[in-house]
């Protein structure tokens, strides 16, 4: 009997019902979106930023970084340190190794052309450097910085001939362009170098000379070695935690610690690289990370905002439609209470139904939701964002709220009338 009375209710009034349905549709449509990229756009802005070059500089311990004002370079200390180019796999073999997306040694040197100072910078383009379980894995500056686009070819690490790419600045300043040989005056000797390329937009490398690093310390008669090397690995957001880790470790405690430990934050994959490579020191370039974390905030901020207000306007939306329904069903609520129901079942009826309605509302517009947020970040990254499937039970869990704090305020208001009050009318 109360089950015939409770599908009646579902549909009874189909008009009431679908409005109903529509209101959580479309809520949970946004909800679901909004969620969606809340949760994602973290991951994906800092995927587009790490397209953009590195967040972790690796150095010799006790060293400290050349400063760069114009084109003159300034050096705290004359008497350089140095790593050792095959110890270059420990970057990337660290626990968050799969984070790791690219990395490059650099090293950097004078010499002239044509009796004109020049700036020589040794690096890897795309090297073949081995690690633990990868033995093909090939790292370097066309990975470091994907954006750099040759107008011909990238030096070859493993070319027999010495080549070079310049940037554009470098090219107008010297008359240069590809294909063309130019003859280097290092203290060692003279060198020809074949320019291999030009590549736009080197920012601060514009006026250097790109060449491999295997040759640049054949050429200095230098063991294998390399000055410093950029790490661009994938974070997430730095927090509260993370700024209080990156200050003063010593000030979190045992659980604390292992939070940071654990998390992707570009200050713990900097620990990390620094515990496992012995004699290395790995510093956060901080600047990028903030830049990262207050964007990522921002639009998870301007998200939450969405979220609330959607979730307010829908509980209205529905309270008023459940409301109505309740007025509307009046007389049968006294019917009801006349034929002996109890106040619990006659809130039962009401809280049953609309929460049927509203949970498969919620799951259809969920669903749509991800399509949604999929179209936006394709618009936005130029490719789809992952799923959060949780944002499903979220939506039902809202809906479900929503449904029965409805039922439960409309239906007090009627419940407490005497039978002969609703019956005609008189409340």
């Amino acid at each position: 009997m109360f089950l015939r009375i409770i599908k009646k209710s579902i549909f009874g009034n189909l008009t009431q019902k679908l409005l109903s349905f529509g209101t959580i549709f479309l809520a949970c449509l946004l909800l679901a979106c909004m969620l969606n990229i809340t949760l994602g756009v973290g991951n994906e802005l800092t995927k587009e930023l790490r397209n953009y070059g590195a967040n972790i500089s690796v150095v010799p311990q006790g060293s400290a970084l050349s400063i760069e004002v114009g084109n003159k370079t300034f050096k705290p200390f004359e008497n350089k340190t140095y790593l050792e180019l095959k110890d270059l796999h420990k970057i990337k073999e660290i626990f968050w190794r799969n984070n790791i997306t690219a990395f490059a040694p650099f090293k950097d040197e004078v010499a002239k052309i044509n009796g004109k100072e020049i700036k020589v910078l040794g690096t890897y383009f795309d090297k073949n450097i081995p690690i633990d379980g990868e033995e093909d894995y090939k790292t370097g500056i066309t990975g470091l910085f994907p954006f750099w686009k040759s107008d011909k070819d990238f030096v070859n690490d493993e070319s027999n001939i010495l080549e070079a790419n310049i940037g554009r600045e470098f090219a107008t300043r010297f008359n240069l362009k590809s294909g063309d040989q130019i003859d280097v005056e290092f203290e060692s000797g003279i060198r020809t170098f074949k320019i291999v390329g030009i590549i736009d937009n080197l920012g601060e490398y514009d006026n250097k000379l790109l060449i491999s690093i295997d040759k640049l310390n054949e050429i200095l008669g230098s063991k294998p070695t390399y000055e410093r090397a950029e790490v661009s690995a994938l974070t997430i957001p730095e927090n509260d935690l993370a700024m209080r880790a990156r200050h003063d470790k010593d000030s979190l405690d045992a659980v604390e610690f292992d939070k940071w430990y654990c998390t992707a934050y570009v200050s713990s994959i900097a620990y990390q690289i620094e515990e496992d490579y012995k004699g290395a020191s790995a510093k956060a370039l901080s600047k990028v990370a903030d830049a990262e974390s207050s964007v990522v905030k921002k639009i998870q901020g301007l998200m939450g905002i969405i979220f609330l207000i959607s979730l307010v306007v829908a509980s209205v939306a529905q309270a008023s439609l459940i409301n109505s329904d309740v007025y509307r069903r009046s007389k049968e609520i006294g019917l009801l209470k006349a034929l002996g129901a109890n106040n619990l079942q006659i809130y039962l009826i009401f809280m049953v139904d609309y929460l049927c309605v509203s949970l498969v509302a919620s799951v259809f517009g969920s669903i749509f939701g991800f399509f949604v947020s999929d179209l936006i970040a394709l618009n936005i990254f130029s490719h789809s964002i992952a799923y959060n499937f949780i944002i499903i039970f979220i939506c039902m869990f809202f809906a479900s709220l929503i449904s029965i704090l409805g039922s439960l305020i409309a239906t007090k208001n009627f419940i407490k009338l005497e039978i002969v009050e609703v019956l005609y009318g008189r409340k």
